[in-house]
């Protein structure tokens, strides 16, 4: 049982409601305790106060404060920090990102942390909060640290979309790489997107709508590296961020036109990028892709 001790802390409690039809029900509570008397409990919930009186408590648990996050969490909080979707809300740890539709790193909820309320509660707020902006719902679910919100969601009939893969490296050994091309290509860095950075992008990843250039710009701390041919055109592009806690290079949107393959330009790509986020501070690097892309795949682990 609770105590005035507890008072102030976030509690869940097991409420037993009328019996219908000849079977015991329950509903969870879960918010903040804000008193306990010798006859009923007052919790402060994401819908309001409710007063539970002593009789229809089944189960009353104090919630363990919040746990640090780990490893894959606060990595999942750096890298969307790196993808800054324009319209964000907060349901509790979880954030809600939309940017009509560009992306679905940008048009997810992260299901990191606690929702501030019962788990079906949640993924019901998640699912109004995104049909009243007209796009389809989704959640970011972390392995290995999401298995209650996969369990629910599966439950419920969603399907999952193609796995993404992250991938990590330690700064220092990619600075070291392997030995340099006879004749390397000279990568431009620059704080922001140049005209022929963007063709090349919208190139691979089609028109890119105004919200685009919000995402791909909104990280202060930025470089977008590019090489040209002889007449001008970009043949290599990609994007170094560093967001957040100013350790992690996050490298996105690598595009080399076909023609241009196997060139060795990616590698000078990330080399660029790496060299310059080693000179602001940065130690580690992050990036994200599908894990079904095995030709990309390949070259990251390269």
């Amino acid at each position: 049982m609770l105590t005035r001790h507890d008072v102030g802390h976030r509690v869940v409690i097991r409420r037993a409601l009328p019996v219908a039809e000849g079977r015991a029900r329950f509903a969870d509570v879960v918010g903040e305790l804000l008193g306990v008397t010798r006859g009923e409990l007052s919790i402060r919930t994401t819908r309001g106060d409710v007063l539970i009186p002593h009789a229809e408590v089944d189960v009353a648990k104090r919630i363990p404060d919040q746990r640090p996050l780990s490893t894959t969490g606060r990595l999942e909080r750096i890298a969307a920090a790196g993808w800054p979707a324009p319209d964000v809300s907060h349901l509790g740890d979880w954030v809600l990102r939309a940017a009509a539709g560009w992306t679905a790193r940008g048009n997810s909820a992260l299901a990191i942390g606690h929702p501030d309320r019962p788990l079906p509660d949640a993924v019901d707020a998640v699912t109004a909060w995104y049909q009243s902006r007209d796009l389809q719902p989704a959640i970011m679910v972390p392995e290995p640290i999401g298995g209650r919100v996969t369990a629910e969601l599966t439950s419920r009939g969603w399907r999952p979309d193609p796995a993404v893969l992250v991938q990590t490296a330690d700064l220092g050994r990619l600075a070291v790489g392997p030995p340099a091309a006879a004749d390397p290509p000279t990568v431009l860095l620059d704080p922001a997107p140049s005209v022929t950075w963007l063709a090349l992008i919208a190139g691979y990843k089609g028109v890119l709508p105004d919200v685009a250039l919000d995402i791909i710009t909104g990280v202060p701390t930025a470089r977008f590296a590019v090489v040209h041919a002889a007449d001008g055109a970009a043949i290599a592009a990609g994007r170094g961020v560093i967001a957040a806690d100013g350790t992690w290079l996050g490298v996105s949107l690598l595009t080399v036109a076909p023609a241009a393959r196997r060139r060795g330009l990616a590698t000078a790509v990330v080399a660029a990028l790496v060299e310059w986020a080693v000179g602001a501070g940065a130690t580690r690097a992050y990036l994200q892709v599908e894990q079904r892309n095995t030709g990309a795949v390949e070259l990251y682990e390269r």
